[in-house]
């Protein structure tokens, strides 16, 4: 792989999409109307997206393996930034990360609020090559909007970072109210998902 490489255009054609959410200790799903949210935008632009809910870190670890696109989760990190279930077992959102590259997914969106402090402590992206976006603060349904809006921009045939830089800071506005409260890594940003 030449130095060129790393610039040109990635697309991706039929994305595979898994929208997501490991249930809490009580075995109960805690995120299905942002599941359901999210789940339509996606749906909008990949008709075969897809939903799940998981119980067991077990379940969370083969859906990774099964070579998505995109995987877009609802789970609750613990100070560590580790994903538990109800028996205890647990991923560290490192572990998580190298298991979505090594799958192949592109992007792996956590998409419910989660503190800065547990993705600091648990999510590693240094060297990895995947797109990642940790929610911070969905602002209510602002973050299905933003979804769309980044995806309607990837749609017109924009790599990831050209879309998400647009979508990010609106042209004309110097304050984004409307934009969920995020920390993300685009190592493979030249990557575009139809």
């Amino acid at each position: 792989m030449g130095l060129f490489d790393s610039f040109r255009k990635e697309e991706v054609t039929n994305s595979k999409v898994l929208v997501c959410q490991l249930a809490g200790a009580d075995l109960r799903p805690k995120f299905d109307e942002q599941v359901k949210s999210d789940l339509r935008v996606y749906q909008r632009f990949y008709p075969s997206a897809s939903s799940a809910m998981f119980t067991t870190v077990a379940e969370l670890r083969g859906a990774v393996g099964h070579q998505y696109d995109i995987l877009h989760l609802f789970c609750e990190l613990a100070a560590t930034g580790a994903v538990s279930d109800a028996s205890g077992d647990r991923i560290t959102g490192t572990e998580l990360l190298k298991g979505a590259v090594d799958s192949g997914i592109k992007l792996l969106w956590i998409g419910n609020d989660n503190p800065q402090e547990a993705y600091d402590a648990g999510f590693k992206t240094k060297g990895l090559k995947i797109n990642v976006v940790l929610t911070l603060r969905r602002l209510g349904s602002n973050t299905s909007f933003f979804l769309d809006n980044l995806l309607t921009k990837m749609a017109a045939g924009e790599t990831l970072s050209k879309a998400w830089s647009v979508a990010a800071n609106p042209e004309g506005k110097s304050v984004q109210p409307d934009v969920p409260h995020t920390v993300s890594s685009l190592g493979r940003g030249n990557v575009v998902l139809r």
